[in-house]
């Protein structure tokens, strides 16, 4: 009896001058505790509650004082990995929407191919003089389900815009690189002087999104690896830059579209650095229904109309 009475007294007391030691930390006495701690340790050495309760805590409480900036960046990193998780939220199927979605993407498509034939042609004779070479371009994005797909487009740029150093100027450079598009862009078709980025050939294709039609009969109606809306389908490295795995497997759990949420609504507005972008890009997965499908083609013809581009 007298040993069990010995032995909880001191448990008690280390734990009061575990509770000393952790006062001493926050006020940054490390050496103080550090000296305390070495007593009690010699004392109670034999004791496994001790390392439990006062040793395993005033190593990561020392760490914490000693690094704060580290303790600080650990705390950011879990408040990032918590943020993330909120963001993989598991895509509901959708069987009869994709059904209905499918036929209206091939009825539509079909009398649009059409229709285009002809401006097609036109527009692409007018490139070839401005600009001699293929009038058409192909360029790599990313699909559904992580699958490389091949985008044809009129071509609004000169040849050898993919060599962006070449191009561009250091300041043009960072601005493409952070959000994969320039306001001012050098590398279009007539470009010859600052500010011609908004009114010259190449910028008037893109205006009244001429330069995606091609998509309409190739990608759409015959690939089937686009639709008429969805997530805009974007090139891997603008995909891994600015999306968290999760985000990125939940924006590619569905096919990609020629026009979308973001495009159609604040593409001049939301971007990658204010997060706007990826937030729109998302709500529409999570969110897509032929209604909102309905709405988001009606605002981009008015965004066609009034030149602000899709």
């Amino acid at each position: 009896m007298d040993m069990n009475i010995k032995e909880q007294t001191a448990r008690l007391d280390v734990r009061d001058e575990s509770v000393d030691m952790m006062a001493d930390l926050n006020e940054g006495n490390i050496a103080t505790a550090v000296k305390e701690s070495l007593e009690t340790t010699n004392e109670t050495s034999s004791d496994e509650t001790y390392h439990s309760s006062v040793i395993i805590p005033f190593k990561q409480r020392r760490k914490q004082v000693a690094n704060p900036e580290n303790n600080r960046a650990e705390t950011i990193q879990a408040e990032r990995k918590q943020e993330r998780a909120g963001s993989s939220e598991e895509v509901k199927s959708k069987p009869v929407y994709d059904f209905f979605k499918r036929f209206f993407d091939i009825a539509l498509s079909a009398i649009v191919s059409v229709a285009i034939l002809i401006p097609v042609l036109i527009i692409a004779a007018i490139i070839m003089i401005k600009d001699p070479g293929n009038p058409f371009y192909i360029q790599t994005r990313i699909g559904k389900n992580h699958k490389p797909i091949k985008i044809l487009k009129l071509r609004s740029m000169k040849k050898g815009a993919d060599r962006l150093e070449e191009m561009l100027t250091p300041e043009q450079l960072e601005e493409y690189k952070r959000e994969y598009k320039l306001r001012d862009d050098p590398r279009l078709i007539g470009w010859k002087k600052p500010g011609d980025g908004s009114k010259c050939f190449g910028a008037r294709i893109r205006q009244l999104s001429l330069d995606e039609v091609m998509q309409i009969p190739y990608n759409i109606l015959i690939k089937n690896d686009l639709g008429l809306v969805g997530p805009r389908p974007i090139l891997e490295d603008e995909l891994r830059e600015n999306y968290t795995p999760e985000q990125q497997e939940l924006l590619l759990s569905v096919k990609p579209g020629l026009t979308g949420y973001w495009q159609a609504y604040a593409r001049n507005d939301a971007t990658y650095e204010d997060g706007m972008r990826q937030q729109m890009e998302l709500y529409y997965v999570q969110n897509r229904s032929m209604w909102l499908d309905i709405k988001i083609v009606f605002a981009t013809v008015v965004a066609v109309l009034r030149k602000s581009g899709v």
